[in-house]
């Protein structure tokens, strides 16, 4: 294990050598010390990057500095720890440290190759009524209160975890404890309806845990996630991390095999979001094919495929990638877009890898058919020089809409 000061000045602490890397980000009471038990069970085939958030553990703050958190700032600087991050990055958080995650992800949508949401609390916050988020936001402390509310919401807590987690809520300032009750029961201010970070998700809850019951994750977390894995730790209560590190490694190590088998979506994903033709290149075979329904005729060669969709991500205004599936050779991603002064567009695309992973053929489905011939028709205008005509629909935009 290492210590060092990121530029930003924020304190990091790495364990091992090996990629991917875990970003683990901590919840409510704790810091970066409640990952022990995880690192040591996720053992040499993955490092982990760790952080105190603002105001927690060797970051203790006063008054004025509670004043300032806010799930916004956790978010920037965890979206900082990600830039100082060699290699595919893969965050976990819990409980609070869940909402500052999806943040952060999103933010860095094209370094995170998945997320890990563990006994999450929704993005838009718990909502809880003042007489019942009054007794959480007194905490601080009152390690009797403190160890009281661990014991009824994860059962399987010995008296050796509890002591531990009570030395760690104890450097949290009661002004912080506060405040980031308060962060976590407001959330975050105008969270879409679904995620903005749209890459893999793996949500894991313990059976036991009284706070983030089934009927929230059902309700109010997965929805927001199309295509996330769901899993429960039976036993396990709001922090089985802490109960269940082996357990709980186990979860996240089964989901880094489909991150494997994924890995040709997160490359196109980051390739549209590069915007760059050396982004896609990379990740195709040289004698890659592009279908397409804004596509008269096929496109072939990686030195006109890649130039052909850089193009085309940046007609884009916005991009989503909604949810996505991968059988053998062959991954499906659904996704939504806007263009031209924010025409709806959405569609299906189709990969197909090689045994070395490199893409052979792609097959992208636009709908619907007026804004699939502008696309065509934008898209010709951009290559022009560089993409014989004849791949196209002829004529300009309006005459191809008619508009």
């Amino acid at each position: 294990m290492t210590t060092e000061i990121l530029p930003q000045g924020i304190p990091v602490r790495r364990d091992g050598e090996a990629s991917p890397t875990l970003l683990l980000v901590h919840g409510f009471l704790d810091d970066s010390t409640v990952w022990d038990g995880l690192v040591k069970a996720v053992g040499n085939a993955v490092s982990t990057v760790r952080l105190d958030l603002p105001g927690s553990g060797g970051r203790a703050s006063g008054q004025r500095e509670a004043d300032e958190l806010s799930l916004t700032r956790f978010a920037d600087e965890v979206a900082s720890v990600v830039d100082a991050i060699d290699g595919p990055v893969i965050m976990v958080g819990q409980s609070m440290g869940t909402q500052v995650v999806e943040l952060a992800a999103a933010a860095r949508a094209d370094r995170v190759a998945g997320i890990v949401l563990l006994t999450p609390v929704p993005l838009g916050g718990t909502r809880l009524p003042d007489e019942a988020i009054a007794p959480f936001r007194a905490l601080g402390g009152n390690p009797q209160a403190e160890r009281a509310v661990r014991r009824h919401l994860s059962p399987a807590l010995d008296g050796e975890a509890l002591d531990r987690l009570g030395r760690s809520a104890v450097l949290v300032p009661a002004v912080v404890v506060a405040r980031y009750a308060d962060l976590w029961n407001k959330g975050a201010e105008e969270a879409p309806q679904t995620s903005a970070y749209g890459g893999p998700v793996l949500i894991v809850r313990g059976a036991e845990d009284g706070f983030v019951t089934q009927e929230m994750i059902a309700g109010a977390i997965a929805p927001r996630f199309p295509g996330a894995r769901v899993a429960t730790v039976p036993g396990g209560g709001h922090w089985l991390h802490v109960e269940f590190p082996g357990v709980v490694a186990d979860e996240i190590r089964a989901f880094l095999r489909t991150l494997d088998a994924g890995d040709t979506a997160s490359g196109w994903r980051g390739g549209f979001s590069a915007q760059s033709a050396s982004a896609f290149a990379e990740r195709f075979t040289e004698d890659v094919v592009l279908e397409a329904s804004v596509l008269v005729l096929p496109i072939a060669g990686r030195d006109l495929v890649a130039p052909a969709l850089a193009a085309a991500s940046a007609i884009y205004e916005s991009l989503e990638f909604t949810a996505e599936a991968t059988q053998d050779s062959t991954t499906y991603l659904q996704w939504r877009a806007t263009a031209f002064g924010g025409l709806p567009i959405s569609g299906v695309t189709v990969l197909e890898k090689n045994a070395d992973g490199k893409i052979v053929h792609a097959a992208i489905h636009h709908r619907p058919l007026g804004a699939a011939l502008r696309f065509s028709a934008e898209l010709r205008a951009r290559l022009a020089g560089t993409i014989p005509s004849a791949h196209f629909f002829a004529g300009s935009a309006e005459a191809v809409t008619g508009q």
